[in-house]
């Protein structure tokens, strides 16, 4: 699944609120299927994330074909909702349970470099940022440790990588992990945008990392420049 996540709060369904991925989903399933059909995800993005390729099961007994009901998906989503394959899985798969991974990815466009067309889908930056330093805080951040200090809810020690790449007007900030944690993406970026403008030092993660305290954190960078790339299955 593919969606530009801007005008949606978030991916998983809510009571009383109608304006999920999720449950736009389940709606266009549930009235072509006539009766109730829900749909499990991969993961649970936030309001404003967007997606390359989100994935989701649910079980349903019909005699549509796969690609049918990829039509009639695609039919009746907005346009700003995508169903790229359907295809049959085995009984027991579960988009979250058999997941072995996600890749997230932040776009950071430099000072300088505004994108008109773009600008949904990054965070401007207003200060010139150290790329170098950036890679430096990095490392301290990659391998297992407990991100407590990085995430709005309980945590637990996980395993993590990061990569830094950039062009001439944009930064990609890539994440890779088994699991991630509540606005933890978020959060990492805020940090890691806070050490490229010189206002705070690679040494605060340690400080972070010690007494697990989400204020001594970095901001929240905005949910607008955060994809789900991809989910990962053996």
């Amino acid at each position: 699944i593919q969606y530009d996540g801007s005008r949606y709060r978030g991916w998983q369904r809510q009571q009383g609120e109608k304006n999920t991925i999720q449950g736009r989903i389940e709606q266009v399933l549930s009235k072509q299927m006539e009766f109730p059909v829900t749909i499990d995800g991969a993961g649970r993005t936030d309001a404003g994330v967007h997606a390359k390729e989100q994935v989701a099961n649910f079980r349903l007994n019909t005699e549509k074909t796969t690609q049918q009901l990829q039509d009639v998906l695609n039919e009746y989503l907005p346009e700003d909702i995508r169903i790229l394959k359907v295809e049959e899985a085995g009984e027991r798969f579960h988009s979250r349970l058999n997941a072995t991974g996600k890749v997230y990815e932040y776009c950071l466009c430099k000072k300088g470099g505004f994108d008109v067309f773009g600008r949904k889908y990054m965070w401007q930056m207003d200060k010139e940022l150290d790329v170098v330093r950036m890679r430096q805080a990095v490392e301290k951040l990659v391998g297992e440790h407990d991100f407590k200090g990085f995430c709005t809810k309980a945590s637990r020690k996980k395993s993590y990588d990061i990569t830094i790449t950039e062009d001439e007007n944009r930064i990609y900030l890539t994440f890779y992990g088994s699991g991630f944690l509540y606005n933890m993406v978020r959060i990492l970026t805020g940090t890691l945008v806070e050490i490229g403008m010189g206002e705070r030092t690679a040494e605060s993660i340690d400080e972070v990392f010690a007494k697990k305290e989400r204020a001594l954190a970095g901001v929240t960078a905005p949910a607008k420049g955060l994809t789900l790339v991809r989910v990962l299955y053996d």
